[in-house]
């Protein structure tokens, strides 16, 4: 909310390169709840989000939904390491003209409880509800298997962050394309389900109401 709020309304994190140049504290607490959304070892959803997936390699479940479980744990490491990435070492793209205020006592005060939260958050819940350590067996390959899965996203999203270097063919742009409109979200979700309503609600109204 608080770089929203700065860039006045603008939320494309390609732009927002070194942001933590103009904005310190807000960048730390946001990387560092960033990298907790993503499972990073001993920050809040770290307790959370290995202790599922130990659950579902120990379960009986099927090959895909298995696979589905860290591929969606790859992917948003691999988001959360991009956007630190960018908000690092990118290249601020942004207008000069905007002017960052982050010595907001009511934003900070808001934001330190969020990092308390984020980093003590799981640990203390999981202390709490679970009283005694859950006994959990699984081979060498398993128990790793959610880190290389956190390992792997950080590559990738290391990857995507330098890719703009490696656009140099029509596979590159449209894989770029592709990851840019949310796995062509926009086309299934809007454009196909809502355009033969609105065609019809122009034409009605074109002919009945105007004649």
């Amino acid at each position: 909310g608080s770089y929203i709020h700065n860039l006045s309304d603008f939320q494309d994190v390609r732009y927002m390169g070194s942001i933590i140049s103009v904005s310190p504290f807000t960048s730390v607490c946001f990387n560092v709840s960033s990298l907790s959304l993503c499972g990073m070892p001993f920050l809040a959803g770290f307790y959370s989000s290995d202790i599922i997936l130990e659950l579902v390699s120990m379960s009986y479940v099927n090959v895909l939904i298995f696979f589905l479980f860290f591929l969606s744990t790859g992917l948003t490491s691999m988001y959360s390491f991009r956007l630190f990435y960018y908000s690092m070492f990118g290249v601020y793209s942004f207008s000069s003209s905007i002017s960052f205020i982050d010595s907001s006592k009511f934003i900070s005060f808001g934001i330190l409880g969020l990092l308390f939260v984020a980093v003590f958050g799981g640990s203390l819940i999981s202390w709490l509800i679970f009283p005694l350590p859950s006994f959990i067996v699984l081979p060498f390959i398993l128990s790793v298997l959610t880190f290389l899965s956190v390992l792997l996203g950080a590559y990738m999203g290391y990857f995507i962050f330098f890719i703009k270097g490696l656009v140099f063919n029509s596979f590159i742009t449209l894989f770029n394309y592709f990851f840019g409109l949310m796995w062509f979200m926009p086309f299934i979700s809007s454009i196909y389900i809502s355009l033969f309503p609105l065609n019809f609600g122009y034409h009605f109204n074109s002919v009945f109401d105007f004649g």
